[in-house]
């Protein structure tokens, strides 16, 4: 059960967009305190993204898959490197990143649904539903452009409106900003 890590070294991984019925998505907190993020996870040998989408989401908070119905997936793997300091330059294979397919789902059960009491280790101790684009700004700083460009890519397949306007903080995020400019 061991990752799957690519020839150039990114871990395969999937990306979880829960989003509700008034368009805001599900960031949770990992335990400790450590930042808020969205639920992600590797992809483990002889596993396919979606297989590794539902245990995943049940592993990390607690939905199954009758409890979602899922929107869309991103077209291609996305990829970002880890800061040097985050490199698993000591194992066999090196991991220097992650490569990402990511999931737009729309929860179905209601949110008492929402559990981290499934594993041993729970990853998140507290969630909230937040603004569309407010992952990018409370994300590690390292993960703001994937977030970016997943949002982008699975926003245009869940909102029926387009888009949602950009927030003031926006363009002062510098590493959003610049994935944004670049399409």
């Amino acid at each position: 059960m061991s990752d799957l890590i690519d020839r150039d070294g990114f871990r395969a991984n999937v990306g979880i967009v829960l989003m509700n019925d008034a368009g805001r998505v599900f960031i949770a907190r990992r335990c400790g305190g450590r930042g808020w993020q969205f639920p992600q996870g590797g992809v483990r040998r002889g596993e396919g993204a979606e297989d590794a989408l539902f245990r995943e989401l049940r592993e990390e908070i607690g939905l199954r898959a009758p409890d979602v119905s899922v929107l869309g997936q991103t077209r291609h793997w996305l990829r970002y490197r880890l800061p040097v300091r985050y490199q698993r330059r000591d194992t066999k294979p090196v991991c220097i990143g992650q490569k990402q397919r990511w999931f737009l789902l729309r929860l179905c059960a209601p949110e008492s649904a929402i559990r981290f009491d499934t594993t041993d280790e729970p990853e998140f101790d507290r969630w909230r539903w937040v603004d569309y684009w407010q992952p990018v700004r409370e994300v590690i700083y390292f993960k703001r452009p994937v977030y970016t460009r997943a949002l982008h890519e699975l926003g245009k397949l869940a909102l029926a409106d387009g888009l949602p306007p950009y927030p003031r903080w926006w363009h002062a995020a510098s590493p959003a900003a610049a994935v944004q400019a670049a399409g």
